[in-house]
């Protein structure tokens, strides 16, 4: 079987999405992650709904598949990055989030998309985890539930530093029809699990997967060939699991030279393919 790789569009935040998508699709991908921003389909623009058949036309003349990302630092407040989250204390906040998660939903409607990413958030000072979660839970099926009616796969993240961080904490969430989006430098990161153990692990749950270099407790995501992933192995996971879907890199601090790290990271992950041994016979 062979693994298809998509790339994250917050790694080509100097391009217009136009462009970000031919560069990707010359690369020769097979997908685009795409994180909804205030200059890649504004889910908040007037015309929206135009711009997303447009983009959808596009995406199928150049047989690009999609997965939707929900992580812009500023498109809900330009004054707080990632705010307001679904464990915000402003209920008029949380439900702001959530209704920008709907959006995301149509959204994947209208793109096709295979999945809908998004994660918790961090609770601020002074707000009781168990009333955070609580509201967490409250979000979760409201954009579960919305998801289920639009045929969307809704994917919750874990990630480091918020309160949905490990996969035991996804694990512990009881959430009818709720998928993984598993970002496997994450992995490494909160130290918790080897990345392609993760991926065997959750494979009955997993709705997306992220992929990118990081080092162990460092939560920078780098280039493939400067962290301490395995990247290999992670691949052979997907591999060994079935794994059919779209695997997205996702380098969100490379968009000054995206020019260069989209086409190279795709080679480097077609290099990692090839070390694959001939069967013994």
């Amino acid at each position: 079987m062979t693994l298809r790789f998509a790339y994250n569009t917050n790694g080509t935040a100097n391009h217009r999405l136009a462009d970000a998508v031919d560069l990707i699709a010359d690369a020769g991908y097979q997908g685009v992650a795409l994180t909804l921003d205030i200059h890649h389909l504004d889910p908040f623009a007037e015309h929206w709904v135009q711009d997303a058949q447009s983009l959808s036309s596009r995406l199928q003349r150049l047989g690009l598949g999609v997965v939707i990302e929900t992580g812009a630092r500023f498109l809900l407040d330009p004054k707080a990055k990632h705010e307001p989250t679904l464990v915000s204390g402003d209920a008029v906040g949380r439900a702001r989030r959530i209704g920008f998660l709907k959006r995301a939903i149509d959204i994947g409607d209208i793109l096709h998309a295979e999945a809908v990413s998004f994660w918790a958030g961090v609770p601020k000072p002074g707000i009781d985890r168990t009333e955070a979660r609580h509201w967490l839970n409250e979000g979760l099926v409201a954009v579960t539930e919305y998801a289920r009616a639009k045929s969307v796969v809704p994917c919750l993240e874990p990630e480091p530093g918020m309160l949905v961080e490990t996969l035991d904490d996804f694990a512990a969430l009881s959430i009818d029809g709720l998928h993984l989006a598993l970002d496997t430098g994450h992995c490494l990161v909160t130290g918790e699990r080897d990345p392609a153990e993760a991926v065997a692990e959750f494979k009955d749950r997993i709705g997306t997967v992220a992929i990118e270099d990081m080092k162990r407790g460092e939560h920078i995501h780098l280039p493939f060939g400067e962290g301490d992933m395995d990247v290999p192995g992670v691949l052979d996971a997907l591999d060994a699991i079935g794994f059919q879907k779209l695997v997205c890199v996702e380098l969100s601090r490379e968009s000054h030279r995206a020019d260069v790290i989209v086409p190279a990271s795709l080679s480097y992950l077609r290099d990692c393919r090839k070390h694959k041994a001939e069967p013994v016979h």
